[in-house]
């Protein structure tokens, strides 16, 4: 059987890329040992299909290929390749070892594209898009087919072009906003088209999201694609890929468990583990999370202005929508800094050993103050200190917890 197999209409196929168009863009350059540690992980993870390379790019992309193909086992995995015969070759060389191997093959269909990169006229690329898929499937019984910058490509032809090479064969057909150009309402249209066309004659063929993030928006236009009839979502961990990136993996998972009322689907994805593969690329490539990361940022399930953090210790769900642990944190950071009030202060001293009497309290919440505006977050030994030199000036009193 070809592909991902599942039989669940509200089950999203998690196609990961980050060792491919993640791995391409600057400054996250990635050799074979390192692609096998990320497939490893992407595979615990629970990832459906791993995208492992471009097998014709270059002989050390070919090998890394074959590797993470060998030497990891479970999801599907995946080589890209351009729409020519040499390549497919390339590609299933590359991933003999596995009896779970998918081949996507790209072309592009815009008029841009057509003019500026390919030369070639809207007729030349149907054909040559259906005779890659035809002799792809004489080697891959799962072939997935994208229209580069299908977003900027005339709505019609790239209907023509997508029945077409399901005529051919193609198990999965990508829509790739290649560039980022395209808003949600504006792409849903564009997906709910092409279903409209393509599934009364092939209703097993996924219908795939590929979203770039030059405009922001490639979560957005993700979660937009699954809305009207995506079953795959192609992504990356922490949203790396050519220019701004990809669809960030860990966002658009959690947007669907999170709104699952709204969007009423699930994916195999143990979100437990979001965290640490977030951290383990992070080292891998050398490139840092921002704190204010959505779903891994290290401020992601901090807070620390005095407001929330009141609000966090009456009922964590005031300010959370998620809870940490659900995505690999060990729990809520109340974060003291000169924004935080009293309570959290309280609470913490507490969980120190301290409990403060109300006047106790107000001198350690002044001297607190004055010292978070010298030098930022406070950590435990600061407060401590605090406390016991507010202890030392009230002679000596200190109350501690029972």
């Amino acid at each position: 059987m070809p592909g991902v197999e599942t039989r669940d209409p509200n089950r999203v196929i998690v196609f990961d890329t980050t060792l491919r168009d993640g791995e391409q863009a600057p400054g996250f350059s990635m050799n074979a040992e390192t692609k096998v540690a990320m497939a490893g992980a992407l595979r615990d993870l629970g990832v459906d299909v791993i995208e492992a390379g471009f097998a014709a790019a270059s002989p050390g992309d070919a090998e890394a290929v074959r590797r993470v193909a060998g030497e990891v086992e479970g999801p599907v995995f995946c080589s890209l390749s351009r729409a020519s015969e040499e390549d497919i070759r390339t590609a299933y060389g590359a991933l003999q070892s596995t009896p779970k191997r998918r081949l996507h093959i790209f072309l592009s269909t815009s008029p841009i594209h057509r003019a500026a990169k390919l030369n070639l006229s809207a007729g030349e690329v149907l054909e040559t898009a259906v005779r890659a898929v035809s002799f792809a499937r004489t080697l891959f019984d799962d072939v997935e087919f994208s229209a580069e910058d299908a977003i900027r490509t005339e709505p019609d032809f790239l209907g023509d072009v997508m029945e077409a090479v399901a005529d051919a064969g193609a198990t999965t057909l990508n829509i790739p906003d290649t560039v980022g150009y395209s808003t949600p309402a504006e792409i849903g249209q564009v997906f709910a088209e092409i279903k409209r066309r393509v599934t009364p004659r092939h209703p097993d063929v996924v219908i795939s999201a590929h979203c770039h993030n030059d405009l922001g928006m490639a979560v957005a236009n993700t979660l937009s694609a699954v809305a009207n009839g995506a079953r795959q979502i192609e992504v990356a961990i922490n949203g790396i890929g050519e220019r701004a990136g990809n669809c960030a993996l860990e966002e658009v998972v959690m947007a669907l468990r999170t709104r699952a009322d709204l969007y009423g689907v699930h994916t195999g994805v143990d979100t437990t583990k979001l965290v640490s593969i977030s951290r383990l690329l992070s080292r891998l490539t050398d490139s840092p999370v921002v704190r204010n990361k959505a779903i891994v940022g290290m401020n992601a399930f901090a807070h620390e202005a005095g407001i929330h953090q009141h609000g966090m210790l009456a009922d964590a769900r005031t300010y959370e929508i998620m809870r940490p642990e659900d995505v690999g944190f060990r729990g809520t950071r109340l974060v003291l800094g000169k924004h935080s009030g009293r309570h959290a202060i309280a609470q913490r001293a507490e969980s120190l050993g301290y409990r403060l009497t109300a006047n106790t309290l107000g001198h350690v919440f002044a001297h607190f103050k004055k010292r978070a505006d010298e030098i930022g977050e406070i950590d435990d030994s600061e407060l401590l200190a605090i406390i016991q030199a507010v202890a030392a000036d009230e002679g000596g009193r200190r109350v501690l917890a029972s």
